[in-house]
């Protein structure tokens, strides 16, 4: 028992002496020193610019609605209207900023939509370019990638091109780490071997969210 009062008075001895030089030492007179400066990632200094050489990985998940559908003569394909519902998407892709706003990237899609009797799957991937607006913590890219898609349904499979305008706005987190939302269009054109009246033209709308992390 000894030992163990010994130490439990040791150690008030040392608080009391610390409370004893705190209150002390002298009062600091209004503005006359240097405040420790307190930071968050919500009111902190705004993260640096972009430079050329970033590399960005952006992975985004979200919505993919179909819109419209027209046939080899750009009307309206009546056969698909209704048959195609909402569906969902996901992507990973890849950014090379040459300058503090121009990049070059490539990105891979992966699209799921239901049908009254199937499912209908989309694999678009491609090249991209774009310019991204900056205003203070928010940046704005837009972009556009063009590319190949592979896509099946039931027993038929088809593979041909794909382009997609994209816009999005972004809250940067931190000089790593930004997280926004996207909208974009796919342009789906399917032009078969068996001639142009079979031409088909798909468009769809997606929405998703999106994290962006600088390697």
């Amino acid at each position: 028992m000894v030992p163990r009062v010994s130490s439990l008075l040791n150690g008030l001895l040392l608080v009391f002496f610390g409370c004893v030089l705190v209150f002390t030492m002298p009062a600091q007179e209004d503005g006359g020193g240097e405040e420790i400066p307190i930071e968050s990632e919500w009111t902190g200094p705004l993260p640096g610019a972009y430079v050329a050489g970033d590399i960005m990985f952006t992975l985004s998940a979200g919505a993919l609605f179909p819109v419209l559908f027209l046939d080899g003569s750009t009307k309206p394909a009546k056969a698909y209207d209704g048959q195609i519902k909402v569906g969902g998407l996901g992507n990973i892709g890849l950014n090379y900023f040459l300058t503090s706003n121009i990049f070059l990237g490539g990105e891979i899609n992966g699209g799921l939509s239901k049908s009254v009797n199937n499912l209908f799957f989309q694999f678009p991937f491609g090249v991209r370019a774009g310019y991204q607006f900056i205003l203070r913590r928010f940046e704005f890219p837009i972009s556009l990638m063009i590319g190949m898609s592979y896509q099946t349904y039931l027993t038929k499979k088809y593979f041909g091109f794909f382009l997609k305008p994209e816009i999005a706005a972004y809250w940067r987190f931190n000089p790593d780490w930004s997280f926004g939302i996207n909208v974009g269009w796919w342009w789906v054109p399917q032009w078969p071997k068996s001639g142009p009246e079979y031409n088909r033209y798909g468009n769809f709308l997606n929405l998703t969210l999106s994290a962006r992390y600088v390697l």
